[in-house]
């Protein structure tokens, strides 16, 4: 079944296998990023407040980076767009890599890519998601994001895996963990190059200056806000345990190395990867809506188990078992949204959802880097875990006799 899964569909054009490429390509880096960030910033002698608040200013930036992305996605081609989105990626490196100051990355934060989390939460999505739908049929649009998803968190576990090396490569050159930490933001820009020439590859359609869209959301407005309010509430809960946070919490209570976090990243990574093709399976027999629901309460319930652990190791068993059930909702999510707007809309829609989402995401890692500041409890995975299942009892109760063309 997994092996079937993994295939792309039949119907997927060549914009389509692109796609899952840039993804994986920026997931690789990403990885790296959200395991060294809160080291590389405990390193410039930072304290967790201030952590917190680059964590913050990255969401903030990617937020607004996505607003723009809606408002001009009906005037400009996605594939224009995405690759601008990859020319700010790689000066976001650029600067990270040369920076020491607070204020200087507090600034970059904002107006970058920089990418705190192992999810998507950048300019590239809304785009990436809307040129996806447009790539297969309705009947292959769960499996096409499955295998999105795969690409990003399976690769995006490689790069959390790799994330030691550069710094292993430092000490053995007697160079400084600081110069090791750079290295990897000098990687991310020239990751940045990379899936900038492969949009440039793209097709003449998505080069294509978009016709006949008036406004950027028409008659899917209010569920589309409907839907946006209840996924901010997901990703409010969702940012007091972002990556970061996670292994900044997990580094004061328990001592963990880098490395050994990058190999619990990587195998979480791996398994939230194998559960997205599952959840295909999942979604045909109980549909969307309920598939998103009852994959993400249990996962909430492990976190809780997390917060509540003795010990490092059943602390990171626990986290990796989540990561089993964590993921499953993400592909489904997004096809559920593109499935329940015109195809017109889809940018829009994927913009609209995901900016309160980033937004909602941006405040908590400050209060989470406070909590931690003043205690060694994990203080921000219970209100993560608490904000989830609240989130998933009203998406059941407000969406589950809404259903995409393929449920009728």
């Amino acid at each position: 079944m997994i092996f079937k899964l993994v295939s792309v569909p039949a119907s997927a054009s060549r914009d389509g296998r692109k796609l899952v490429v840039t993804r994986a390509v920026r997931a690789f880096v990403d990885g790296m990023i959200y395991v060294i960030l809160p080291g590389f910033l405990l390193a410039l002698g930072l304290s967790g407040v201030q952590i917190g608040a680059v964590v913050t200013a990255s969401l903030l930036g990617s937020a607004a980076t996505t607003i723009l992305v809606g408002v001009f996605s009906h005037r400009i081609a996605s594939a224009r767009l995405l690759a601008f989105a990859a020319l700010l990626m790689s000066l976001t490196g650029v600067a990270f890599g040369l920076a020491s100051s607070f204020f200087i990355l507090l600034i970059v934060g904002v107006i970058g890519t920089m990418n705190p989390s192992a999810g998507d939460v950048s300019a590239f999505l809304p785009l990436e998601q809307a040129s996806l739908s447009a790539s297969v049929t309705d009947t292959d649009r769960t499996a096409m994001f499955a295998l999105y998803n795969l690409s990003g968190s399976l690769v995006g576990s490689l790069g959390a895996l790799c994330a030691a090396v550069p710094l292993w490569l430092a000490h053995t050159q007697n160079r400084s963990e600081l110069f090791g930490y750079r290295i990897i933001f000098f990687a991310y820009t020239f990751a940045g190059l990379i899936v900038f020439m492969i949009y440039r590859q793209m097709s003449v359609s998505a080069q294509a200056k978009p016709t006949g869209n008036k406004s950027v959301l028409g008659e899917s407005r209010r569920l589309v806000f409907k839907l946006a309010a209840l996924f901010s509430l997901d990703s409010f809960g969702g940012g007091f345990a972002v990556q970061s946070i996670f292994a900044l919490w997990i580094f004061r209570r328990f001592d963990l190395s880098v490395s050994a976090l990058g190999v619990v990243f990587f195998v979480t990574g791996t398994l939230s990867a194998i559960s997205s093709l599952i959840s295909v399976r999942i979604a045909k027999r109980i549909g969307l809506v309920r598939t998103m629901v009852f994959t993400h309460i249990p996962a909430s319930v492990l976190l809780i188990g997390v917060a509540l652990s003795p010990n490092v190791w059943l602390a990171v068993t626990l986290f990796i078992l989540r990561g089993l059930l964590s993921q499953m909702d993400v592909p489904v999510r997004t096809s559920y949204v593109m499935a329940v707007v015109k195809p017109s809309e889809r940018a829009a829609a994927a913009s609209v959802t995901n900016v309160p989402r980033s937004l909602a995401s941006a405040l908590p890692p400050i209060a989470a880097g406070w909590m931690l500041d003043h205690s060694r409890f994990a203080w921000p995975l219970l209100i993560c875990a608490v904000c989830k299942i609240i989130y998933d009892f009203l998406l059941l109760w407000q969406f589950r006799h809404i259903r995409p063309p393929e449920e009728q």
